[in-house]
């Protein structure tokens, strides 16, 4: 698989305080990243408009948004994102709420997104917020409800895609973010993999922030990754 392939499958991160220096990110990554993550950090800052100017200017966009509220709100903000234009679209793994956001996209080319457990929590974080299941269980569990609402694809760690790609099949992505080229800080995550093996346990799409973004020569640590992914 050509590089350019790679770079289809590599979300890169604006997470950054402002437009201006996600600009100048998206200038200092052109001609090797495609596709970028617009979360909470930077849609509070105008994050928003710039999806759109994105999506113009031909790239792709993952909005990160986590959404989760009564069916009818879901379902009245997916129809929103999808005149947005942008590829992907995340929502927090609750059934009634993915049924609804499905019903909603129907007939767009929106990308919906299952969030299963976030990557900075484990097993005594979920045991504190008062799930009964471990972080590999409830992520199965909840990779099983996006399937069967007809979701496009999961978010989950990178250690479970595997477990996860053997449920959804072939067809469904699988995005991890939490990934962490080897040699690198792993921040506030706990379930993290490096990008080439991310890519063996049957990863899709990965999500790297901080180690693009927060680099000094972030076409360097792109392209490293980009070759990392190439590997597996």
């Amino acid at each position: 698989m050509a590089a350019t392939d790679f770079a289809d499958r590599l979300i890169v991160g604006l997470d950054l305080p402002t437009v201006a220096e996600a600009e100048t990110a998206v200038r200092e990554l052109d001609g090797i990243a495609r596709f970028y993550k617009i979360g909470y950090r930077l849609a509070f800052a105008g994050g928003l408009d710039f999806a759109r100017d994105l999506v113009a200017d031909g790239k792709k966009v993952f909005l990160d948004m986590k959404l989760l509220d009564i069916d009818n709100t879901v379902a009245e903000g997916v129809e929103n994102v999808v005149r947005m234009g942008v590829t992907m679209l995340t929502l927090h793994a609750y059934p009634k709420a993915m049924r609804s956001a499905v019903d909603a996209a129907e007939g767009s080319a929106l990308t919906l997104l299952a969030v299963t457990v976030l990557t900075s929590m484990d097993n005594r974080d979920l045991a504190e917020a008062g799930y009964s299941f471990d972080a590999h269980a409830l992520v199965e569990r909840r990779a099983r409800q996006a399937r069967e609402a007809g979701m496009g694809g999961v978010v989950c760690a990178a250690p479970e895609a595997a477990a996860v790609r053997n449920i959804v099949g072939t067809d469904m992505a699988v995005v991890t973010p939490g990934i962490r080229p080897a040699g690198t800080a792993h921040g506030d995550q706990k379930r993290v993999m490096t990008p080439a093996d991310a890519i063996r346990a049957g990863a899709s799409h990965l999500v790297v922030a901080r180690p693009i973004v927060g680099a000094r020569d972030r076409r360097a640590a792109a392209q490293k990754i980009i070759a990392e992914m190439q590997q597996a």
